[in-house]
């Protein structure tokens, strides 16, 4: 790795699914299930992988867009089912633990900012044995969800750090557009949820193609 330079990010956010959790698979094929299970046309592979970052209500609705709105809930309920019954088939890309060690050790402030629930963050971190790991996180949830800033908005405010300090990771275009909304720089990743053609459109400092590339460029760049 390259020798670390003077720190230009204070705030480092990123997206969980699809970014430092090899989750994208599995979600799609949950979602996918979800709207089956209440009658609904199978969303493509590529139309249930755009929806993840977006908070769960939106993300299947958008996904299924058939399947009427008083059956929402349900919806939820069964994706929710379909998860939980595989959660304990996913882990953290290869490199996460270190990258997130190194960049503690430069003093980094690192947060999530997701869209899933506080639950399912929770349960997540726990899992990954990452509790602990990050000084603070959003949720769609407890906050407005993806491309709306107002979770990096919250984070910015909670570390007193201004948007020029602030960097957003994520692997689809809701990351990299909330952080163009809020102000902040943003990295994009290519081996989540998104096809990177759109990426370039909402002007990510770069695109990395592994989380070994993504430490490397921390190390050169943040």
């Amino acid at each position: 790795m390259p020798a670390s330079r003077a720190r230009q990010y204070d705030l480092i956010a990123f997206d969980w699914d699809g970014t430092l959790f090899d989750s994208t698979k599995i979600i799609v094929r949950c979602i996918q299930q979800a709207v089956v299970d209440v009658g609904g046309a199978v969303p493509s592979d590529s139309d249930a992988a755009y929806v993840i970052g977006m908070g769960l209500m939106e993300a299947l609705a958008h996904a299924a867009p058939d399947v009427p709105r008083e059956r929402y809930a349900e919806l939820g309920a069964s994706y929710r089912r379909h998860y939980l019954q595989h959660q304990d088939d996913i882990s953290l890309f290869d490199g996460v633990l270190p990258m997130l060690a190194d960049l503690r050790q430069r003093q980094h402030r690192l947060a999530v900012a997701t869209g899933k629930s506080r639950r399912g963050l929770d349960e997540a971190l726990k899992s990954a044995q990452l509790a602990g790991m990050f000084h603070g996180s959003r949720t769609a949830d407890e906050t407005a969800g993806k491309p709306d800033p107002l979770m990096l908005v919250e984070l910015m405010r909670e570390f007193g750090t201004a948007p020029e300090r602030t960097l957003m990771i994520g692997d689809t275009t809701h990351d990299l557009q909330m952080a163009l909304n809020a102000g902040c720089a943003s990295l994009g990743v290519s081996y989540g949820a998104h096809a990177t053609d759109g990426f370039e459109a909402l002007g990510p400092r770069a695109v990395v193609h592994s989380v070994g590339e993504l430490h490397e460029w921390l190390l050169r760049h943040a």
